[in-house]
């Protein structure tokens, strides 16, 4: 497969989203969203290290996009971050992007996770409205602020994506399409396994047992049988159907594997013959035979 050219940018061409907001207001899902777009992510660093960094990402040809989480963690020297962002703010683009949420959905997340309140000088709701006193300064120098009440972990995913995703690509499905064969075992990372055992299998016939699905002669064979031709389209038209509803749930990749008795002939062929009918679609495809070099 071709790969991606590389994206050249001139020193000082850089964004800076801090990502703040409320414990159990979802930060780590707008964190992990915003990697998926291409920024680079930095979790939870000291806030005297936040000019340093900043300084770096300006002057750095390689990082265009980054994110910095600040949030309670930071406990005293939180103090600090309003003139550090100020300053910071003169210097790089920068967004503030504050996650904020009721108490009631707060409280109930927390109940969920069972994890203790990083303030945790009470009880829950009591931490909640001690952080929203600790975090107004900061909330006050919002740039952006959402409110997460009512969104899932998709839901808010995508709402980042629609808020950061404009100016770069918005992330695409990584879909594999592989094949493997059932003697050495089912590989661990398919997602979705297609037996394709039923086909009739070149490995019985002499001049083809030592070539690959790869081969002509092996795929000519392969695409006599009618059968062949009918599961293409069958697998064309489930795929078609599942990969659109998994990218719009938010899944990143999705592993679709070919299985035969040894790897090399029917699955190869298959996995081949569906990956190029996909080329072009909207996904990022990768093709991997894992088993096509073992002896039958």
């Amino acid at each position: 497969m071709p790969t991606e050219p590389a994206v050249s940018r001139l020193p000082g061409d850089s964004r800076l989203v801090i990502l703040t907001g409320y414990s159990g207001s979802g930060k780590g899902t707008a964190l992990k969203a915003l990697e998926d777009i291409g920024y680079y992510p930095v979790d939870n660093l000291p806030v005297d290290l936040i000019q340093p960094f900043a300084d770096m990402c300006r002057n750095s040809t390689e990082i265009g996009q980054s994110v910095l989480v600040v949030d309670i963690r930071e406990r005293e020297s939180l103090a600090r971050f309003p003139t550090i962002y100020k300053k910071i703010s003169q210097q790089t683009q920068t967004t503030l992007f504050f996650l904020e949420a009721s108490d009631n959905v707060l409280q109930r997340r927390f109940s969920e996770t069972r994890r203790p309140h990083p303030v945790g000088s009470g009880s829950v709701l009591e931490s909640i409205a001690e952080e929203r006193t600790l975090l107004q300064p900061i909330q006050q120098l919002a740039d952006t602020i959402l409110d997460t009440s009512r969104y899932n972990v998709h839901e808010l995913r995508r709402k980042v994506y629609g808020l950061f995703g404009s100016s770069i690509e918005t992330p695409r499905l990584r879909l594999t399409v592989g094949s493997f064969g059932f003697k050495y075992g089912v590989p661990i990372d398919s997602d979705l396994i297609l037996d394709v055992r039923f086909l009739p299998n070149p490995n019985y016939e002499p001049s083809y047992r030592n070539k690959t699905g790869k081969d002509p002669e092996v795929a000519a064979f392969i695409q006599k049988y009618p059968q062949t031709e009918q599961f293409q389209k069958k697998v064309l038209d489930l795929l078609g159907f599942l990969l659109p509803h998994y990218a719009e749930e938010g899944k990143s990749y999705l592993s679709v594997y070919f299985g035969c008795t040894g790897g090399r002939h029917r699955s190869v062929y298959l996995a081949d013959s569906i990956a190029a009918k996909l080329s072009g679609s909207d996904y990022k495809l990768s093709v991997q035979h894992r088993d096509i070099e073992k002896e039958y």
